[in-house]
């Protein structure tokens, strides 16, 4: 029996949810259980020792430009290197998505900012534009990673 509870647990695909959770962005959360979920988990909150959590950052970086625009670069181009999120380091090698559309990566990141991360309702969610102007200077997973420090010294405290 024990098995079974934790073989519907997983098939679910609400780990961590809330009985009061409203998915707003639901093409999103699709894209994002089909891509995403294997590494940072189908609620977002990540997996220790292999990818951190979606829920932290994002939600805080859709409030600033850089953020944003940090946003866009780490779905279209991945990000690899050491991290650090809630005092725990990952050194994850996230892959690109750059064959993705536009608004295919603006619907999954607006998922995790929103429905995952929960970000303020007065937030403005991300459109296919902002994709396609970071999608207009390549970039690999290091130099993401430089721009993360950027956003993360420009969020308020």
């Amino acid at each position: 029996m024990r098995g079974w509870v934790v073989v519907a647990f997983f098939a679910t695909g609400v780990v961590g949810a809330r009985a009061d959770d409203v998915v707003r962005f639901e093409g999103g959360a699709a894209i994002f259980k089909a891509n995403c979920a294997v590494c940072h988990r189908a609620n977002g909150a990540g997996n220790a020792g292999l990818a951190p959590p979606v829920t932290v950052y994002p939600p805080r970086f859709v409030a600033t430009v850089d953020g944003r625009r940090q946003l866009a670069l780490t779905v279209l181009y991945g990000m690899y290197g050491d991290i650090v999120v809630d005092d725990r380091h990952y050194n994850f090698k996230m892959p690109e998505f750059a064959r993705m559309d536009d608004a295919t990566l603006a619907l999954v990141l607006n998922h995790v900012v929103f429905d995952l991360g929960q970000a303020p309702p007065d937030a403005k969610p991300i459109d296919a534009a902002e994709i396609a102007v970071e999608r207009a200077t390549v970039q690999d997973g290091s130099q993401v990673r430089v721009n993360r420090g950027i956003a993360i010294s420009g969020l308020p405290q």
